[in-house]
C-alpha cells in the first residue's frame, strides 16, 4: 500500500485535480490520498490558506468579512465548475465557515485553527465526491474518523502515540480514501493544525500508521536538487538521500519537504519519494534510512538560510568553570528561546539562534547573561546566514572542509564561524546575509564541478 500526498499546486484547480486523480486511479496500490488546500494557480495568485487567514483577520478586527468569504467560496466554485460537478458542496462550505465563526469567535486561537483547516478539508471532500462520481469507489475520511488525535496546543499539533495504532484500521477500507492534510482533532474535540506546511506531516503519520510500503509526496518539481534552482542554473537532481541528510537540508532552507514530516517515518524506515504531479513518470528523489556512499560524491546538497543571530561570549578560563554553559542556557530557557548551534573554544562560546527567537528581548537577555556569568566580553550580531554542506560519508573523505573554505575564500566571503555536528554528516558555516547566494554558487561550482567562482566570472 502506498500513501500519496499532493501539495497545493497539485490541487490548485480542476485541471490539476484531474491530473492527480489520473495518477491515483492508475495504480491500485495508491489507496490513501492526502490533499492540501488549493494553492496558487499562477504566479500572482493567492493561496486558499492565505485567503482564510485574511478572513480570520477581518473577523478579529470586527470588519465585514462577507466579501472575503465569497472570495474563498469562489475558489471552490471555480473547481466545481471546471469539473462539471453539482454545486451543493458550495452551500456546505458557506454553512461550515459561518458555523465556525459563530461557535468560536470568542476563542481566537481555536477559530484560527478551524478556519485554516477548511482549505484542506473542503478540497478533500470535493475531490472524493468527484472521483466517486467518475466510477472509482472513493471515500472522504475526516481526521476525526481516521483517529488522527493530536495534542491540544493551537497551531502546534503533535500526534499522540496511541493514534498510530488506531489509524491502522484505514487499511480495512475497500475504497480509495481522501484525507485532508494539515490538521487533527484533540481529545477536547478541537481542530488543531500542524505548523504551516503540515500536510506533509499528516501524510507521514498516515504512512507510518498503516505500514505503507512507500510514502509519495507529489509537488511541482521532479525531486530535490543539490542546491536552490533559483540560485544555481539547472542544478543536479538528488536521486537518493537519507533521512538525516534531508533533515539537515530542510533545516537550512530546503522547503520541498517539511522537516518535521521525517520524524514519524524514521523509526519504521518507511521510504519517501518526492515526485512531480506534472511529470509523474520522472523518477524523483528517494529519501531512505540508508544509502550506498560514493566516495567521489559525498556531498548530497548545499543549502543556505538567512535570519540568524549569534550571541558571542568570552570568559577567560571558561573551560574550568563548572556549569558555565548551563547558566547561559538557563537564561535562554527563561526567555523561551531555542538555539540552533553552540560552537565553542576554551575561552569563548557562541550561541546561534533564529533571529525571531530573540527579537525584542536582546537587551534583557544580554543583561541577564552578564549578571549571572560575569563575562569578560559579550556581543550580539544579527544578519547572519547559515551555509550547510550535507553528505553521508564526508567524515571518511579527506579535504572536504578544505574544498569549501577554498571556494569561499576565492569568492572573498568572510567566515564568521565553522561548526561540525556530532553526526558528522554536515558542516555549518556562519556568513553574512549579503553573501548567502554567492556562497551557495561558489561552493556548488567548486564542490561539484571543480570550478572557482572567480574563474567562472572571467
Amino acid at each position: 500500500m502506498k500513501v500519496s500526498k499532493f501539495g497545493g499546486s497539485s490541487v490548485s484547480d480542476a485541471k490539476q485535480i484531474k491530473k492527480v486523480l489520473d495518477i491515483v486511479n492508475e495504480d491500485p496500490e495508491r489507496k490513501i490520498i492526502i490533499v492540501s488546500a488549493p494553492g496558487k494557480r499562477h504566479k500572482d495568485d493567492i493561496k486558499t490558506t492565505d485567503l482564510l487567514i485574511r478572513l480570520y483577520e477581518k473577523i478579529q478586527n470586527n470588519l465585514d468579512y462577507q466579501s472575503k468569504k465569497k472570495e474563498i467560496i469562489q475558489r471552490y466554485a471555480d473547481i466545481v465548475n471546471g469539473l462539471n460537478m453539482d454545486d451543493a458542496i458550495l452551500t456546505t462550505i458557506d454553512e461550515t465557515l459561518e458555523l465556525y465563526i459563530e461557535q468560536l469567535s470568542d476563542k481566537p486561537p481555536r477559530l484560527y485553527d478551524a478556519l485554516l483547516s477548511c482549505g484542506e478539508n473542503f478540497n478533500a471532500q470535493l475531490i472524493a465526491i468527484f472521483n466517486n462520481s467518475q466510477g472509482t469507489p472513493t471515500r472522504y475520511v475526516s481526521p476525526k474518523e481516521a483517529c488522527l488525535i493530536v495534542t491540544d496546543l493551537p497551531q502546534q499539533a503533535q500526534i499522540l502515540d496511541s493514534s498510530y495504532t488506531d489509524i491502522y484500521k484505514l487499511r480495512n477500507y475497500k475504497e480509495k480514501l481522501i484525507i485532508p492534510g494539515f490538521f487533527g482533532v484533540s481529545q477536547q474535540n478541537y481542530i488543531v493544525t500542524f505548523p504551516r506546511g503540515g500536510s506533509d506531516i499528516t501524510g507521514a503519520i498516515i504512512a507510518r500508521s498503516v505500514r505503507a510500503s512507500l510514502y509519495e509526496n507529489f509537488t511541482d518539481v521532479s525531486g530535490i536538487y543539490k542546491a536552490n534552482p533559483n540560485i544555481i542554473n539547472h542544478p543536479e537532481l538528488i536521486e537518493e538521500i537519507t533521512y538525516r541528510e534531508m533533515r539537515e537540508l530542510s533545516y537550512a532552507g530546503f522547503s520541498v519537504f517539511h522537516d518535521e514530516a521525517l520524524q514519524p517515518l524514521y523509526k519504521d524506515r518507511i521510504p519517501v519519494v518526492i515526485k512531480n504531479t506534472n511529470r509523474p513518470n520522472d523518477k524523483g528523489t528517494y529519501i531512505l534510512h540508508d544509502r550506498e556512499i560514493d566516495s567521489n560524491k559525498v556531498i548530497s546538497g548545499i543549502s543556505c538560510d538567512k535570519g540568524f543571530t549569534v550571541i558571542n561570549i568570552k570568559k577567560y578560563l571558561m573551560n574550568r568553570i563548572v556549569g558555565f554553559t548551563t547558566k547561559i542556557l538557563g537564561v535562554l530557557e527563561e526567555f523561551n528561546i531555542s538555539f540552533d548551534h553552540i560552537p565553542s573554544g576554551i575561552d569563548n562560546i557562541s550561541i546561534i539562534m533564529r533571529t525571531n527567537q530573540i527579537n525584542g528581548k536582546e537587551s534583557q537577555v544580554l543583561n541577564e547573561i552578564r549578571k549571572r556569568c560575569k563575562v569578560d566580553e559579550l556581543s550580539i550580531d544579527n544578519d547572519l546566514a547559515i551555509l550547510m554542506i550535507v553528505g553521508e560519508g564526508m567524515n571518511q573523505v579527506v579535504g572536504t572542509a578544505s574544498k569549501i573554505t577554498h571556494a569561499l575564500s576565492e569568492s572573498n566571503i568572510n567566515l564568521i564561524m565553522i561548526n561540525q555536528g556530532a553526526s558528522e554528516i554536515s558542516m555549518m558555516f556562519g556568513i553574512r546575509e549579503e553573501d548567502a547566494e554567492k556562497a551557495v554558487l561558489s561552493t556548488y561550482e567548486f564542490c561539484y564541478h571543480g570550478v572557482c567562482l572567480k574563474n567562472l566570472c572571467q
